[in-house]
């Protein structure tokens, strides 16, 4: 299921964001865990490849739709569960953006507080329009 390679993509994100280094060894210990098909594994790699090429530019997109925080202020959770849905709405033409969004609300109802669940739908719906 698609959804929990987006799950194991998000882990990877996160933990990239404390300095773990994610080799392949440790992707795929997180890919057993969450025991992932061959073809959720490849989606999970496409989804944490395109985040990590194009960080940047999706950090700076994101806090375009928040003008008043700056990078460090957002929720690292937060932050992973959006860089792995934004990557995925601009980069991957077969998922609907709509899509991209659920999902990634749905990582935040699991993974985050209450409060930043509306904060994530809110952010990448902005980019639906």
């Amino acid at each position: 299921m698609r959804s929990d390679a987006r799950e194991a993509a998000f882990k990877l994100v996160f933990a990239e964001g404390f300095g773990t280094q994610c080799d392949s060894r440790f992707r795929m210990k997180i890919y057993r865990g969450a025991k992932l098909s061959e073809e959720e594994c490849a989606f999970a790699e496409e989804l944490f490849d395109l985040v990590r090429e194009h960080r940047e530019e999706l950090v700076s997109k994101l806090l375009e739709k928040v003008p008043r925080y700056s990078d460090y202020r957002l929720f690292a959770v937060d932050k992973a569960i959006m860089l792995v849905g934004l990557a995925e709405m601009l980069y991957i033409d077969s998922v609907p953006p709509v899509v991209s969004v659920s999902e990634a609300t749905a990582l935040a109802k699991k993974y985050s507080e209450e409060t930043s669940v509306g904060f994530v739908n809110g952010v990448l719906g902005g980019f639906l329009s």
